[in-house]
């Protein structure tokens, strides 16, 4: 039985959401126990009168609530009694196999780093998540846990993507590339720069620089840089993407023949918006910690929560925390 706790008081939908979120994954899958860490009150008010599944479920009491508005330092100082604490706590002490949740990822990554600690040879744990892209999808890190990384930070997250991309896609070898403002040796940043030689002489399949409208091509695997520029290009993607449906939508009302080309185009319309629902996508990964740990978006509703449950079950089906631990530990130069 693959257990996950679910930090039941975090995100902008608030605790519905996230009920139905466990309602549905558990409806779909018998392999799996979710357990419920917030206010019991609330989460029995949202299961109502259609009660989740008997046994595969379970509720932990939490007091306290972390908040957006929350310092790291604040959450993990004093509020040592929040769901999402407890949640991670569950993790540590062996008693689930990963926490989820849509709370504050500064204090989500804090704690987390301090409760489970990093695997050893890695620095600093990083955000990843998957980018959809043409026949596929791109693993992306850091994502905004490191604004300022080092070349080594950036090549170990470089094996952790890869090792990722390997457990959970099932892709031998995956390209690995830099983020980079060009394709020569010379272009980058410091770091950028010295990353490149380290890569290119490790084991992994570095195939070099990619630029940013590289990242939703067929190119690449693993798409590597450090937090700032990764955080940038992810919400530069979403306004674009809103941007774009946001024109559909006008042009489709603009006239009559508009609106009737509108009605015929309807179904490709709809699966297109289903290739790129970014609710398919939501969940993002702590990589590098002793332990699973993702991140869902803030605003997610209970398609996108769900996801990001699948995710974490994912990852510890492939216990990906042991396998970047074991890469690590047989090749300590990999990073």
């Amino acid at each position: 039985m693959l257990r996950v706790a679910i930090d039941a008081m975090s995100g902008d939908r608030g605790t519905g959401d996230i009920v139905e979120a466990v309602r549905s994954v558990l409806a779909r899958r018998d392999d799996v126990h979710l357990i419920l860490v917030g206010d019991p009150g609330l989460i029995h008010q949202h299961i109502g009168s259609n009660p989740l599944t008997q046994g595969r479920h379970s509720v932990v009491a939490s007091e306290e609530v972390v908040t957006m508005d929350d310092s790291a330092a604040v959450a993990l100082r004093n509020k040592k009694k929040s769901s999402m604490r407890l949640a991670i706590n569950l993790v540590k002490e062996g008693q689930a196999d990963a926490c989820v949740s849509a709370g504050n990822t500064g204090a989500l990554m804090a704690i987390s780093k301090f409760v489970l600690k990093t695997v050893k040879g890695i620095d600093r744990p990083a955000i990843s998540a998957i980018i959809p892209a043409i026949n596929g999808h791109t693993h992306m890190l850091d994502l905004g846990a490191n604004v300022d990384s080092s070349s080594t930070n950036l090549c170990q997250f470089a094996v952790m993507g890869s090792i990722l991309a390997e457990a959970v896609d099932g892709t031998d070898r995956p390209r690995v590339a830099l983020l980079n403002i060009g394709s020569e040796a010379m272009k980058g940043n410091e770091q950028v720069k010295q990353a490149a030689p380290l890569l290119a002489g490790s084991s992994l399949n570095y195939i070099g620089f990619v630029e940013g409208n590289e990242i939703y091509t067929d190119k690449v695997d693993v798409v590597v840089c450090d937090g700032f520029v990764g955080n940038v290009s992810l919400k530069t993607s979403e306004g674009v993407a809103r941007m774009v449906s946001h024109y559909l939508r006008e042009e489709f009302k603009r006239s009559t023949w508009n609106k009737l080309v509108g009605l015929v185009a309807r179904p490709i319309l709809k699966a297109f918006g289903n290739r790129i629902d970014p609710r398919r996508y939501n969940g993002a990964s702590l990589l590098g910690l002793q332990g699973v740990v993702v991140k869902s978006h803030g605003s997610a509703d209970a398609v996108a929560f769900a996801n990001a449950i699948d995710i974490a079950l994912l990852e510890i089906g492939h216990n990906v925390p042991s396998m970047i631990a074991s890469r690590l530990e047989a090749s300590p130069n990999a990073a």
